[in-house]
């Protein structure tokens, strides 16, 4: 395939090798034309693994891209969820896209996948740290659309023996499991950063995997999903990832350093955008999120502590019932 790559972050770069070890001609295309020059002259990104070597990647920046985006045979998009709506909006073409951003819009709260127009589209999702990703180790994926034909053509397309690929028609489920799961490995980051130990730190992830599939349930995705690679699988590599921006956030947090200091500190942090925007969609459906509404009050101010006292001082019930705790 002919792939234009939009956004030289660690993923993008890390797909773009993916990608060109799979001999597919790639383009990657990213709006800091000081890491596109690096790319040029080096052949390694100097912000995003540095060590990395991209033979045979060709590096452009936005506006040397022009017309590329019109004639590749797939458009991939690796961006902040915050730069995501803008930046489809601006893809000349009727390629498909496939989507490698864990996210929803800040703006208006949708699904990343509904804002592209006109194109087909397909999200990328599971526990891909870009780091290993680059080092050739092992690991897994879905690819979820609503088009099954271009779901089976992207597997086919970029399973290799060290990157296996499986199909999922639940695009739902597949988006908002990248997006919550952000959410509850801050607050596993938070429980590392007050020393509460392992088996406080295993419960929320437990439970949070539980408040991911309420709300995914609410919104029509399948309970199946939130059990596969893109929900249990993900969340347990968000939360445990000693390098993970939103488990180190979370720790930072723990250990008193403000949201904005943490931000600062560890540049994008996707669950600190995704949270207030997963309370407000939990409000619409009627559904409660009890970690991620105590994650949304530590952002807004709240005292961190608060976090274990209100969910360990929640009332008691049945694992299964129908009250969530």
């Amino acid at each position: 395939m002919k792939v234009g790559i939009l956004g030289a972050g660690m993923w993008g770069t890390a797909f773009a090798h993916l990608l060109a070890d799979h001999q597919h001609e790639v383009s990657l295309v990213d709006c800091d034309a000081d890491v596109v020059h690096s790319l040029v002259s080096s052949g390694r990104n100097p912000r995003y693994l540095p060590e990395l070597e991209l033979g045979g990647v060709e590096a452009l920046t936005v506006s040397q891209a022009g017309e590329l985006f019109e004639h590749v045979d797939l458009l991939v998009v690796a961006v902040p969820s915050r730069a995501f709506a803008a930046a489809v909006a601006c893809l000349p073409g009727a390629s498909p896209l496939l989507s490698l951003t864990k996210g929803l819009d800040p703006i208006s709260g949708a699904r990343l996948s509904t804002l592209v127009e006109g194109r087909p589209v397909a999200v990328l999702s599971g526990p891909n740290f870009a780091e290993e990703i680059a080092a050739n180790l092992p690991a897994a994926a879905v690819v979820a659309s609503d088009d099954q034909e271009l779901a089976a053509r992207l597997q086919a397309e970029i399973a290799s023996p060290v990157f296996r690929v499986y199909i999922n028609s639940d695009l739902i489920g597949v988006e908002l499991c990248g997006a919550a799961k952000n959410v509850i490995a801050l607050a596993a980051g938070a429980v590392d950063g007050l020393g509460l130990g392992d088996n406080a730190k295993a419960a929320l992830m437990t439970r949070g995997l539980a408040e991911m599939t309420r709300l995914g349930l609410a919104c029509g995705a399948r309970a199946g999903t939130f059990a596969g690679l893109a929900g249990m699988g993900d969340l347990i590599a968000t939360c445990w990832h000693p390098h993970g921006r939103n488990r180190r956030a979370g720790e930072l947090i723990g250990r008193g350093v403000t949201p904005e200091q943490a931000r600062e500190q560890i540049g994008t942090v996707e669950g600190m955008v995704a949270a207030p925007v997963l309370g407000e969609m939990a409000r619409r459906v009627g559904v409660e999120l009890p970690i991620t509404d105590a994650v949304c009050a530590v952002l807004a101010g709240g005292e961190v502590k608060d976090l274990a006292v209100e969910l360990m001082g929640r009332k008691p019930t049945g694992e299964w019932s129908a009250s969530p705790v």
